[in-house]
């Protein structure tokens, strides 16, 4: 089943076909911050920010998760060759 970013309940990401591959996306895109432990989690831990949330999800009629995952991938190269 493909995973996606939500917030309040819309979904505002494309469909991924793994829940690690929009952690990646999120993180890109700044939405993932390190919070300090406490005393159920000690240690710093990832979360998302605000009222960010991963779920699974169907993918969109005509929608590919693994495409989706191969332009982000292909995006992301790009821009660290443009900046390098």
């Amino acid at each position: 089943m493909p995973y996606a970013l939500f917030c309040n309940d819309a979904q505002i990401s494309k469909a991924y076909p793994d829940e690690s591959d929009v952690w990646k996306m999120a993180q890109r895109s700044g939405l993932v911050v390190d919070i300090s432990g406490d005393d159920e989690r000690p240690g710093p831990r990832r979360v998302l920010d605000n009222d960010y949330e991963i779920r699974p999800c169907r993918a969109a009629q005509g929608e590919d998760p693994v495409k989706n995952k191969a332009e982000a991938e292909w995006a992301s190269r790009m821009e660290l060759e443009l900046n390098s």
